[in-house]
């Protein structure tokens, strides 16, 4: 007996270990370089979705109704395909740690001879008033404003907020920060560039830039969609989504891996949709993996505007996103909306000792469960909490995942799937 219970012991460690080594592969296979940041150089996000599909016909899982792909436009994405080069002193300074470009951000090639200007001088729509005067009449040397955030509080710059996008369209802008960098997909082009740069490297002279920027129209992308019927005939379908798209390259030599936001959460996906097909459930499985949500949840909205699947079907969704850490536990957004469905997961959480916490949180717009929401689907959103808070920027790698708690999310998560009523 005691030798059966080490066989069984063994055989769990080894599928469990099978398991994260399979999580691991996926998630760096999405970030690497061939894929280029998910987005929308090269077609970045096109190449991911041929490699997921490829992985859901490995596990033996077909689309749905016999169709992986669901296609759509979005109307328009800025990107940037070429140079990208920024010079200070005839010094190359490095993207995405030295220098970002907005994501709407015009491009050019040209000498930039800034004028500096501090927030007092913004908030004196007198002194701002010449100063776009100054540099617009062609009589002085400036042809750029260099605009000084360093300091200031998180409420200051949001009220500041949107002065540097309506300055850009007379010239070109540099806000020097020493805020975190982050960036995000632009849905315009802006006709000039808009140039945050770090306070520690600026030194309040010229910059040399050469910036390739296109404004796509009409980019056509996918959702991938995945199925599973149920061990017996039910017309009820539990839904797992995951965005798969990323941000894409800042210029040829620059790119935003994407590792936690979301090549994890699209890994997962996977994971799920391996345990479902080995283990049949009481409800029909459906798998979505979304593009277009850092474009602002696009993928998802035309899911809900063209459903494949009545939504009325649908018993419940779980949305993962931000699924590489976990050390502080999980955050699941809706908990409000649905207190009972949110019981279920701290009871389960409770008698099995998985997570530090499963935090509760009400509704938000912050990724792609928000659409079904609206729609009256009950649906979570769950995130991982943990000391890797690199978002949006170059540092989302592979190597700062520590998926250190992916066997007790997943554990949560089938648990939920069987105990759901």
């Amino acid at each position: 007996m005691r030798n059966l219970l080490v066989v069984a012991v063994v055989f769990i460690g080894f599928n469990s270990f099978g398991q994260i080594e399979e999580v691991r592969r996926i998630t760096k296979q999405l970030c690497s370089p061939e894929f280029h940041g998910r987005g929308y150089y090269k077609k970045g996000d096109s190449l991911a979705a041929d490699y997921i599909v490829k992985e859901f016909k490995k596990l033996g899982i077909g689309g749905y109704d016999g169709r992986f792909l669901q296609y759509f436009d979005i109307k328009s994405v800025n990107s940037f395909p070429g140079v990208m080069k920024v010079k200070q002193d005839n010094k190359v300074l490095e993207t995405g740690v030295h220098y970002i470009v907005d994501p709407s951000s015009g491009g050019g090639t040209k000498l930039l001879i800034p004028k500096q200007v501090r927030v007092h001088d913004l908030m004196d729509r007198d002194k701002i008033g010449a100063i776009i005067e100054e540099l617009t009449d062609g009589r002085s040397n400036f042809n750029a404003m260099a605009i000084h955030l360093e300091g200031l509080s998180k409420d200051t710059l949001k009220e500041l907020a949107g002065i540097s996008q309506a300055l850009v369209q007379f010239f070109p802008v540099i806000e020097v920060t020493d805020a975190k960098f982050t960036w995000s997909v632009g849905s315009e082009q802006f006709a000039h560039p808009l140039i945050q740069i770090r306070d520690t490297i600026y030194n309040d002279g010229a910059l040399d830039i050469d910036i390739d920027a296109k404004l796509l129209k009409n980019y056509h992308t996918q959702n991938i969609m995945a199925y599973l019927p149920a061990r017996k005939k039910c017309a009820k379908t539990v839904v797992f989504t995951a965005h798969y798209d990323h941000l894409g390259r800042m210029g040829d030599d620059t790119y935003f891996p994407g590792a936690n936001d979301n090549a994890s959460g699209t890994a997962m996906l996977l994971t799920m949709a391996k345990y479902f097909k080995e283990n049949p459930s009481e409800y029909n499985v459906m798998f979505i993996a979304f593009a277009g949500e850092e474009a602002g949840l696009l993928g998802s909205k035309y899911f809900i505007e063209n459903p494949v699947l009545k939504l009325k079907k649908i018993k419940f969704l779980v949305n993962l996103d931000i699924m590489g850490s976990g050390e502080d536990g999980v955050t699941a957004v809706n908990a409000t909306l649905f207190e009972k469905e949110f019981a279920l997961l701290q009871k389960i959480n409770k008698e099995k000792s998985l997570l530090k916490v499963v935090k509760k949180r009400g509704p938000a717009a912050n990724s792609d469960h928000y659409w079904f929401t609206v729609e009256g689907v009950p649906a979570f959103f769950i995130y991982t909490m943990g000391p890797n808070k690199n978002y949006h920027d170059v540092f989302d790698i592979y190597d700062n995942l520590s998926f250190k708690e992916y066997e007790d999310i997943t554990t949560l998560l089938i648990e939920f799937v069987k105990q759901l009523k």
